[in-house]
């Protein structure tokens, strides 16, 4: 019985301090890593990056984030590396941390590859303290210029703050 107590008042303090991790005016920085070798597109082997994100909490679970980014892309065409600046919403669909995010980044290379691609993706934000988290996400990019050559399938692994007003 006591075992039932305890995991109940756990449960109720768990679900109280969740609550308060996606509230209005808190400020989000992270750094996340992409690839790993399980993108997928139609052009290349080898798809890996970096990307840094820096949000606001509009509303309470309704996040705005900025990012910049630089991919590395491994191809027998020689495709040269990308660097990207994008913009995303994201909303906390329930408050265990589970989240949907759709965006739309802007995607350079050289002088020769230029493309708008907008994405969706979908993520947990699992809260280690009050205010870091470890963020893995599956994410889907589409491409303007080309759908079958660059247009992306992959997984995202993040370390994100939560930072208090």
């Amino acid at each position: 019985m006591l075992k039932k107590i305890t995991f109940i008042v756990m449960a109720v303090a768990f679900t109280l301090s969740a609550h308060a991790q996606f509230e209005q005016g808190k400020k989000y920085v992270s750094a996340s890593f992409s690839g790993f070798d399980v993108v997928y597109n139609g052009l290349s082997d080898l798809n890996a990056g970096i990307q840094a994100k820096g949000g606001y909490l509009v509303e309470d679970n309704l996040m705005l984030l900025g990012s910049v980014g630089y991919n590395h892309i491994g191809s027998d065409d020689d495709t040269p590396d990308r660097f990207s600046l994008g913009v995303q919403g994201r909303y906390y669909i329930i408050q265990n941390g589970i989240y949907l995010g759709v965006g739309a980044t802007y995607k350079h290379a050289n002088h020769n590859y230029n493309d708008l691609m907008p994405s969706v993706e979908l993520g947990y934000a699992f809260f280690i303290n009050r205010i870091v988290t470890i963020e893995p996400s599956v994410y889907y990019e589409q491409s303007i210029n080309d759908h079958s050559k660059y247009s992306n399938v992959g997984l995202r692994l993040g370390l994100g703050l939560y930072l208090f007003r």
